[in-house]
């Protein structure tokens, strides 16, 4: 398969527009209706805990919170669909079930929110993968996720900051990172092939039939071939 394969379609822009509006959406709801989404994230190690497995990447502590996460939502989502549209829906909800039953398990006793595991997840997803290919195209967008994105590997740690008011949650990003480089490893890509386009790259190629490679000699000296000249005698009768 080659580059035919990636194709634009509504769906590159559409797909990543509707999942950070149902975002917005539900923090509206929470605003204007005075909803506690809070309990409804992850909380480990605890049975109610386990709902936030599914809703917490959809719920926000505040605009801040939420904006923060729209935007690299909206660039990786629509990466995604466009050079992995056959594994968009899956990376997605498989990112967000793993991350979040990873969570569960490390995460401290507090209620874990926000769909930072779900970026976290298509960075991972995005970069292990296009190494695994190693197709120019998918390579060159791993390295503008690492590029752009590449500060997060810090946030997979506790520091000072995870750790005190903000309460960020590294254990949700450590999560995201490990569920993306596992679905990496299980779903693949077409394979993708060079295209060929001198001679020498088809596998069958012989330089022992190639004309050019004839003008070289043993030590690899370039040297004129010889020219055979055949004079061809023409017996003539001449009748009287």
């Amino acid at each position: 398969m080659n580059d035919n394969h990636f194709k634009y379609t509504n769906s590159v822009i559409g797909l990543p527009l509707f999942f950070v509006w149902f975002l917005w959406f539900v923090y509206w709801l929470q605003i204007k209706f005075d909803f506690d989404f809070f309990e409804n994230g992850i909380y480990p190690r605890t049975i109610s805990g386990l709902q936030g497995v599914i809703f917490s990447p959809f719920i926000h502590s505040d605009f801040e919170h939420l904006y923060n996460n729209s935007i690299p939502l909206l660039i990786l989502l629509a990466a995604l669909q466009y050079f992995y549209s056959r594994q968009t829906i899956a990376v997605i909800a498989y990112g967000i079930l793993f991350s979040g039953m990873i969570t569960w398990i490390i995460g401290r006793a507090n209620f874990h929110i926000g769909a930072s595991s779900l970026i976290y997840v298509l960075v991972s997803f995005i970069f292990f993968k296009g190494i695994q290919t190693k197709y120019y195209r998918l390579v060159a967008l791993s390295l503008a996720v690492v590029l752009v994105y590449g500060g997060l590997v810090w946030y997979v740690f506790p520091h000072p900051e995870s750790m005190g008011d903000e309460q960020i949650s590294w254990e949700g990003h450590l999560a995201g990172l490990i569920a993306g480089f596992v679905l990496s490893l299980i779903y693949k890509t077409p394979e993708y092939k060079k295209i060929i386009k001198y001679d020498w790259e088809h596998p069958d190629y012989d330089p022992m039939q190639d004309k050019f490679m004839q003008r070289f000699d043993e030590d690899g000296n370039f040297v004129n071939l010889e020219i055979v000249e055949e004079n061809g005698n023409n017996d003539c009768e001449e009748s009287n």
